[in-house]
């Protein structure tokens, strides 16, 4: 199944004195090419955030309004794709313990007839925001315009159903303040 891929960098992190993440480092590289890392099997990769250089092409794109959060981000992502895929793959740029592994298990849990797609579970038993869905699915739920910005992603995914796939070791992490990147 085709599939591409979206990394939503476009928030405030406000936890971090209002650093632009994508640009942060982590073992040497950005956050961004960590997220595009694991993004290395998808056709198109949308970057939604302010242009940073990489080493891979990808499409940069904002929501309008800026920091209409992650439903507004994501769905910014999909209409930036020069061509729907079957399936996407959305990636927080935060999470850079995510690999190409991690998306390949939601990619194969998200092949299930039975299910609109698969999302990463952590250790917490709590969603992450590392995803892949069926995009016909995804439009069939897709709210207007007006009402993506500030949405909660959990109300928008409430729609769909989802396999769970458990993270493995730390792929679930996060990187909100600069005390968790110290920790990573």
């Amino acid at each position: 199944m085709d599939f591409s891929g979206i990394v939503l960098a476009g928030g405030r992190a406000v936890r971090m004195d209002g650093a632009d993440k994508a640009s942060v480092e982590y073992l040497g590289r950005t956050l961004l090419e960590h997220a595009i890392d694991a993004l290395v099997d998808a056709g198109e990769v949308v970057v939604v955030g302010d242009p940073v250089r990489t080493t891979r092409p990808v499409t940069f794109t904002r929501e309008n309004p800026r920091y209409g959060g992650p439903v507004a981000a994501l769905l910014t992502g999909l209409d930036a794709l020069e061509r729907p895929p079957e399936l996407v793959a959305v990636v927080a740029v935060d999470m850079p313990r995510l690999t190409h592994a991690t998306v390949r298990r939601l990619r194969e849990a998200a092949d299930d007839d039975a299910v609109d797609g698969a999302a990463l579970v952590g250790p917490d038993g709590r969603r992450q925001l590392a995803l892949v869905l069926r995009t016909g699915r995804l439009d069939a739920v897709r709210p207007g315009h007006e009402e993506q910005h500030g949405m909660a992603l959990h109300r928008l995914l409430a729609g769909l159903h989802l396999a769970e796939v458990a993270a493995e070791g730390a792929e679930a992490r996060d990187v909100d303040s600069w005390a968790d990147l110290r920790d990573l």
